[in-house]
């Protein structure tokens, strides 16, 4: 099944929050506590993160991403914040995905993961750069 993946404008975000929630919020078992589903959806429907979604011919949701973007002297980097759903990371979606974020000004493109979905990426020409660790003060 090929999948077409698109920007959610920002007006039409809370028009598909209950079709994409679920996905994301699988996806933050692992955010380590760093956010909750609530403070996602904020930051989306705010416009500081943008949701993308991965939909069939029939405009059936089978997966949603969302992403930061931040600057740094050489690069605007696009950071992948969450991803969730069934058949939604392969080589056509993930350079669906990339023209997004060219689109939007991205230079570089990074996300966190455990892993497995680092080792998933690897196959789209992602590298591990580092390992985050963390800790309260």
């Amino acid at each position: 099944m090929a999948l077409k993946v698109q920007q959610v404008p920002l007006e039409y975000v809370n028009q598909v929050w209950d079709k994409v929630e679920h996905f994301l919020e699988a996806a933050l078992e692992y955010a380590c506590g760093d956010y909750n589903i609530e403070e996602v959806r904020v930051m989306v429907s705010l416009g500081s993160w943008q949701l993308i979604v991965a939909t069939d011919e029939e405009n059936t949701i089978h997966g949603a991403l969302v992403v930061s973007y931040f600057n740094r002297p050489a690069d605007r980097v696009g950071f992948v914040v969450a991803i969730g759903g069934k058949l939604v990371s392969n080589r056509a979606t993930w350079a669906q995905f990339e023209d997004i974020l060219r689109s939007n000004g991205a230079t570089y493109l990074e996300g966190a993961g455990r892993e497995s979905i680092v080792k998933l990426w690897s196959r789209y020409g992602m590298q591990q750069k580092y390992i985050i660790t963390g800790k309260p003060l």
